[in-house]
């Protein structure tokens, strides 16, 4: 079956989309995206991620989109692709356009480069068994709040992660553990949940929010905190959150088990409520 995607208001085969080489997302990663997953065609946070994507486009200072009218091409696309029954994962980036270029925003502005995709869904991991990870160096830019196509920080983490034969990669920024290469970042001290404050250092991650509504919802203690490096060894469970992971329980970080060196029963709560907000 032929691909059907979205580009700039047309919805045509993937192999007749075209961008031109002076896309700005193209030269400069002037561009942001979202990632929405469509269990059984219905699509789990569709609203938080378009505000998140809105939010985006105005930090870049990129207009021209109405975001809203994106919810309707992500259920055409899952209906076209024969997806609307199926797991899959909905891709939305928007860029500042084509233009020449220029460090500076294009004058006059140009019109931006909206595109849209769909696949099926595979899922990452097996949460029976958790994954493995690395600490490494946040060597991103300090403006992490915005979903920005500019990835190359994340690419090599998760490359060096790869290549160490484990699942993702932490990233650690003055002693803090802040989140993974495409994954928030939670873990349970003393009997709470604890993760990274909302800040520009951190992704507002769709799922990690999920995660800690449903710890107020159910009593699980949970709170906003900074997780140190040296909080790791004496943590009681570490787990991943995200659109591709749900919640994934991490057994070991750097070559030392986490807790007994197996998913732990916070995070395989969690997981089952998730699952049931999500059908």
């Amino acid at each position: 079956m032929r691909m059907t995607v979205y580009l700039n208001g047309a919805y045509l085969p993937k192999e007749e989309a075209h961008l031109s080489p002076d896309d700005r997302g193209f030269l400069f990663a002037d561009g942001i995206y979202e990632v929405v997953r469509s269990y059984g065609g219905t699509l789990f946070g569709l609203e938080p991620h378009l505000d998140r994507m809105a939010d985006g486009l105005a930090a870049l200072r990129i207009t021209g989109v109405d975001v809203a009218e994106l919810a309707t091409v992500c259920h055409e696309l899952l209906k076209r692709n024969e997806l609307d029954r199926s797991d899959a994962l909905v891709y939305l980036q928007i860029t500042r356009g084509a233009a020449p270029r220029t460090h500076f925003f294009p004058d006059p502005p140009t019109s931006p480069t909206v595109y849209a995709t769909t696949m099926r869904f595979q899922p990452k991991g097996d949460p029976a068994l958790g994954v493995k990870v690395i600490t490494a160096p946040d060597q991103r830019w300090t403006r992490c709040d915005i979903k920005s196509v500019a990835l190359l920080p994340n690419c090599l983490a998760a490359q060096t992660a790869r290549e160490a034969g484990v699942s993702e990669a932490l990233l650690v920024r003055d002693g803090v553990v802040l989140e993974g290469t495409h994954t928030s970042f939670l873990a349970v001290i003393d009997g709470v949940v604890r993760t990274a404050p909302l800040s520009n250092y951190i992704l507002p991650s769709i799922t990690r929010q999920a995660a800690l509504d449903l710890c107020e919802r159910h009593g699980i203690p949970a709170l906003p905190a900074p997780v140190f490096l040296h909080d790791l060894a004496a943590a009681d469970e570490l787990f991943l959150a995200g659109t591709t992971m749900e919640i994934m329980p991490i057994v070991e970080v750097d070559g030392h088990p986490v807790g007994s060196g197996n998913p732990g029963p916070v995070a395989a709560r969690l997981l089952a409520l998730f699952r049931k907000l999500t059908g």
